[in-house]
C-alpha cells in the first residue's frame, strides 16, 4: 500500500484508498497485508498468483509479498505462480484459465490434506 499509487493504474485509486504520501499513510498502513506481516505469526499456507502483464495491479506487489514471507521463514507454506501472459484476470485464454483454476484447486486439496503446511 505504500507505493500502489506509483505503479500502473494505482494513481487512479487514490480517491478510494487515499494518498500514501500524506497523513493517509497512517490509516493505509494498518490494513496493508505486506506491512502487517509478523515473523512470530503462524500463517496458514498461501498461494499467491499474479500475471506479468497485469495492467491494473503491478505483479511487483505479489512478488514483494512472497519475498517478505520467505525472508520471514514462511517458505514451506508459501507458494507463488506468475503467468507471463494474461492480464488482471491472470489468464490470456481458456486453457490458461483452466490451468489457474486447477492450480488453485490442487493447492486447496493439498493444503486440506496437510501436505502444504510446512510440516
Amino acid at each position: 500500500m505504500r507505493r500502489f499509487h506509483k505503479l500502473l493504474a494505482g494513481a487512479s485509486w487514490m480517491g478510494e484508498y487515499g494518498d500514501p504520501d500524506t497523513d493517509d499513510w497512517s490509516f493505509l498502513q494498518r490494513y496493508s497485508p505486506y506491512h502487517n506481516l509478523d515473523e512470530a505469526t503462524a500463517y496458514p499456507p498461501i498461494l499467491v498468483t499474479t500475471s506479468t502483464r497485469d495492467d491494473r495491479v503491478h505483479p511487483g506487489h505479489a512478488r514483494k509479498l512472497v519475498s517478505k514471507l520467505l525472508d520471514l521463514g514462511k517458505g514451506p507454506s508459501t507458494f507463488y505462480y506468475e503467468n507471463i501472459e494474461g492480464g488482471h484476470g491472470g489468464a490470456a485464454n481458456n486453457k490458461q484459465r483452466a490451468f489457474m483454476s486447477t492450480l488453485a484447486y490442487y493447492f486447496l486439496e493439498q493444503t486440506l490434506a496437510g501436505k502444504n503446511r510446512g510440516e
